[in-house]
Formats: C-alpha cells, sequence, structure tokens
C-alpha cells in the first residue's frame, strides 16, 4: 500500500475524550502545520466509530473507552499509528495490530494511583457519612430527616477489607489505618508475608467478605476474577457493610448486585465503574436507594489528564517528524 501522506496531509484522530481535555491541556500547534486534527468527545460505537475512524492515519485513544479489535480494524486501511493514554489497555488486539505492523505508543499515568485512592476513601467516607442523602435535606429546606432513620457510623474501629493491594490498595490501606481501622486482605496470589508488608492481615476471600465492615476492590480483572464477586459470594456480605469498586465492574456481577443490594446485603454500595459507560438512563442501579454513584472519575484530574495531554503531543511529534517513536508497547 502506497504511503497515504504522498498525496494528502495526515489524518488524526483522537476519540474518548469525554473530559475534553487534550486540546485545552496540549499544545497542538506544531502538530497541526502538519496534519489535521479531530477530537470526538461524545463516545462512538458500530458504524459511527467507523466513519470516525476510517480515513484516519493515526488514532488516539483516551484510556480504553473504544475497545480496538481485528474487526475494527479491518475496517481502517488507512492507520498506520496508534496511541492510547496511560500505560496499560486491555482492549486492544495488540496481535492484530502487529500483523499490519502499526506500532503502538503510550503516556505515562501521572499520579492516577494516587488520584484513585483518594476517590476510594472520597466514597467510603461519603457512603458511611450519608453526604449525599444529608446534603439533599439541605437542599429540600430541610435540617433533620422528618422520620427516625439510621444515623452515620463511624469508621474508626472497624474492618477495612481489601480485594487486591497492590500499589492503590496498599495506599487504600495506608489510609484505613490512619483512620484506625483493622486492615484484611486477600487476592490470588497473596501471602501473610506480603500482606504483613503494609500492616494488613491475609486472610480467605470468604472470611473477608462475611467479617469486613467495608470491602473495597483493587485487582486488575482476569478470566479467573471475572465476577469474582458473584451472588453467592455476596451474600456472605454483612447487612451493614460497604461495598466499594474503583477498579473494574468485570470484578462484580452487576445483576446479582442489583438484587444483592435490593435484599439489603451488603447494605450499601458506592460504585466508580460500570459495564456499560456512560452508565444507561434506565439502568437498575440508578433506581437504588443503598447506592452512591460516581462517573468514573478514579483517574479523573487535572495532574493526570496534563500528563496525558503532553504524552500524545510528544508521541504524535515524533512520528510526524520520521523520528525514534516513544513509549513503545511490546506486541
Amino acid at each position: 500500500m502506497s504511503d497515504p501522506t504522498s498525496t494528502r496531509r495526515p489524518q488524526i484522530v483522537v476519540v474518548g475524550d469525554a473530559e475534553q481535555a487534550l486540546r485545552r491541556l496540549g499544545d497542538w500547534r506544531r502538530i497541526e502545520t502538519q496534519a489535521d486534527v479531530k477530537v470526538h468527545h461524545l463516545p462512538l460505537h458500530g458504524a459511527a466509530l467507523v466513519s470516525a475512524l476510517k480515513d484516519a492515519d493515526a488514532v488516539v485513544l483516551v484510556r480504553d473507552r473504544t475497545p480496538l479489535d481485528a474487526a475494527l480494524l479491518a475496517a481502517l486501511p488507512r492507520l498506520r499509528y496508534l496511541v492510547f493514554t496511560g500505560t496499560r489497555n486491555t482492549t486492544l488486539d495488540l496481535a492484530a495490530l502487529a500483523a499490519r505492523q502499526i506500532p503502538v505508543s503510550h503516556t505515562e499515568w501521572g499520579p492516577s494511583k494516587d488520584s484513585t485512592c483518594e476517590i476510594t476513601w472520597a466514597l467510603i467516607l461519603a457512603a458511611t457519612r450519608q453526604l449525599e442523602q444529608q446534603t439533599a435535606l439541605l437542599r429540600q429546606g430541610q435540617w433533620r430527616s422528618s422520620q427516625p432513620e439510621p444515623l452515620a457510623g463511624v469508621l474508626h474501629g472497624q474492618t477495612l477489607g481489601l480485594v487486591g493491594l497492590g500499589e492503590i490498595g496498599g495506599r487504600v490501606a495506608k489510609v484505613g489505618q490512619a483512620l484506625g481501622m483493622k486492615v484484611i486482605t486477600w487476592s490470588p496470589r497473596m501471602t501473610p508475608e506480603r500482606a504483613a508488608l503494609h500492616g494488613a492481615t491475609s486472610v480467605t476471600l470468604e472470611e473477608l467478605l462475611a467479617s469486613a465492615k467495608v470491602v473495597s476492590l483493587h485487582l486488575v480483572p482476569t478470566p479467573p476474577t471475572r465476577h469474582l464477586l458473584n451472588a453467592q459470594r455476596l451474600a456472605l456480605m454483612r447487612p451493614d457493610s460497604l461495598l466499594v469498586n474503583t477498579s473494574r465492574s468485570a470484578l462484580v456481577d452487576t445483576a446479582a448486585l442489583v438484587l444483592a443490594l435490593q435484599k439489603g446485603c451488603p447494605g450499601f454500595a458506592a460504585l466508580d465503574v460500570f459495564d456499560t459507560e456512560p452508565l444507561p438512563l434506565d439502568d437498575p442501579l440508578r433506581q437504588l436507594p443503598n447506592v452512591l454513584l460516581t462517573p468514573h472519575l478514579g483517574f479523573v484530574t487535572e495532574p493526570v489528564f496534563q500528563q496525558f495531554a503532553s504524552g500524545v503531543i510528544d508521541c504524535l511529534q515524533a512520528w510526524l517528524a520520521g523520528q525514534p517513536l516513544v513509549r513503545l508497547v511490546a506486541h
């Protein structure tokens, strides 16, 4: 196939920039002297996605919001370069990209692990102290509820159960300990020694679910951990417990979680990740009174997107200049 740049300017297409941040935070002037740039903010699927990408020489993916599989790749005959933000994207068909000899680059993450730890604790604290409900009362002109209701809880002295104790889980553990919580943990490869390094105690998953006041998920999904929290395991949780997920929705059987919440076990869920994003208007999670929902904000902070924007600019400038590509993904 002849080089598309011989008769036309390179076409660069950015998809998934729901925050409208990459143009605001990056200096695109040099790139736009050499290429045409189109940025899409709304989610694209099916024919609309193919239409947006079919003439692209380079594609930029914000996170893993736009899966790129072999079928989609086959519909993109001009594609010569791919960039994604962050350091991991599990929705790419790297084998198909390698077969087409399409190089793939990524950006750095910035303080995303810190920001995910912080949103985790924002959810835990907001749910425990009933902040959403209490703010709603004030907006309605009330000071206290007109009916007797359970009051907010206190985390000090309670048990924090961490499913996963990696870089984010370890940060969450430190905050829990600072609040005076006992920390227990489980993961597929957890050992007592590794747990002890974080001041935690290694237990079985069943014990963790049955005993923890707060259960927070911090695993990268794999085939064995998909729907790790199914109906049977959710039923083990305390009726006064809080389930928090700022990791990936694939770790939880969402249909089973909806039923479990309707039964009051667990008593509450605070979720930042969902099977379909944006969360559909008719999703049953929106109708439950015992949930706190945020629109996948774990990594959505100004410093992280600043790193994304500058990283994308670096990658594209090297590609347009014919220089060695930066931060290549092995595939």
